[in-house]
């Protein structure tokens, strides 16, 4: 029985004696000429040192600095980047890791630019359960935005506010499920004007660029009566005065629900109510290009507010040898990042919740607007 014992043991520390063996492969001290077998056009030398990788990517990204000292920085940056994208690869083989817009950001600048959802805040009073759901007619493939629920992809910039692009994706697909029209409406509103607080948390507010939550964001629209387009209140990326004029709101929330954390249900409410509010953990996401997101380990605490649009049932995954299937996020860090803006990350019975996407998930109802 003992010897049973060790060997079912030795059988289930397998996968963690690999995973140790590919890390042991990456050396944190590379050195200025960091080979790196990826992110370059077909045709071209696949073996670029870290020099040359800088040069494409301030070429392709208009990126200047204002000082030879700042240009050096940036560049151990990058290359720090660089080795990290090379263990992501390791971790995460069936997406594409390497150089992105973010390559020149250390991660905590990459966390306070471009992250900023605050997963400590509580439920809001008037969030409810969602029901649950029948599963047993799902279909396998799942899109809204062949539908016409959903806007394009938005850009936050250097502002911390990926809860309020989370939250209003969320009302625009409510919007056009309740009347039949997409409307673009204003996340600049929801910079400026919400600062919703849970009033057992205290300083636990929606703050701006300074990070908020979608949940506390559907409750300061439930009571500012809704949202304004677009249009009428541009996007600035920046902390500003409330300007929010309640004679041009286009879309009102009915009531928003938290959803279970059990996929079907997502999948069933996806289905049924038209795109998600979702909390990620967004690790791996600095240095994605493509392919199905599917990393052996992948923490559960939530630093990013994202929009779940769809669900596909299989992308081929060479590594694994098997079809992967995989949840359609919308991000709001323009079409420039991703897959066009999009983040494919794997789900399924396999998945386990993987880097929480299960963990904080809303449905919005919205209301028509007579006018």
């Amino acid at each position: 029985m003992e010897r049973l014992t060790l060997f079912s043991l030795f059988l289930l520390l397998i996968p963690y004696l690999c995973f140790a063996e590919a890390l042991s492969t990456v050396d944190p001290d590379d050195s200025d000429d960091l080979l790196i077998r990826q992110v370059v056009s077909d045709g071209e030398d696949h073996i670029l040192n870290a020099e040359n990788h800088f040069s494409l990517f301030k070429s392709k990204y208009g990126k200047t600095y204002a000082t030879q000292e700042e240009h050096d920085y940036r560049f151990s940056v990058f290359k720090a980047n660089l080795r990290r994208a090379k263990r992501h690869q390791l971790l995460d083989p069936s997406a594409v890791h390497g150089v992105t817009k973010f390559s020149d950001l250390t991660p905590a600048e990459f966390r306070r630019n471009f992250l900023g959802l605050k997963s400590r805040l509580k439920l809001p009073a008037d969030a409810q359960k969602a029901p649950i759901l029948p599963t047993n007619n799902l279909p396998d493939d799942f899109d809204w935005r062949e539908k016409g629920a959903v806007t394009g992809v938005k850009n936050q910039g250097s502002c911390g506010s990926c809860w309020s692009f989370s939250t209003t994706g969320a009302l625009e697909g409510a919007h056009f499920l309740a009347t039949g029209e997409l409307v673009s409406l204003s996340e600049q509103q929801l910079v400026d004007c919400d600062h919703e607080c849970d009033p057992e948390e205290r300083g636990a507010c929606d703050e701006g660029c300074n990070g908020g939550l979608m949940n506390s964001a559907f409750e300061y629209t439930l009571k500012a009566g809704g949202l304004v387009r677009e249009e009428d209140y541009p996007y600035t990326g920046r902390n500003g005065q409330c300007k929010f004029d309640k004679s041009k709101i286009a879309a009102s929330v009915s009531n928003f629900s938290v959803i279970s954390v059990d996929e079907d249900q997502v999948a069933a409410n996806l289905v049924k109510n038209g795109p998600l509010a979702v909390g990620i953990n967004a690790v791996y996401m600095q240095t994605y290009i493509g392919g199905v997101s599917c990393p052996y380990l992948c923490g559960k605490h939530l630093d990013h507010g994202v929009l779940l649009v769809g669900y596909g049932a299989s992308a081929y995954a060479a590594i694994r040898f098997k079809e992967k299937p995989y949840w359609i996020i919308k991000n709001s860090w323009g079409e420039s990042w991703g897959e066009n803006g999009y983040y494919h990350l794997c789900r399924g019975p396999h998945a386990h919740n993987l880097c929480g996407v299960d963990s904080m998930v809303s449905t919005v109802a919205a209301v028509h607007i007579n006018k």
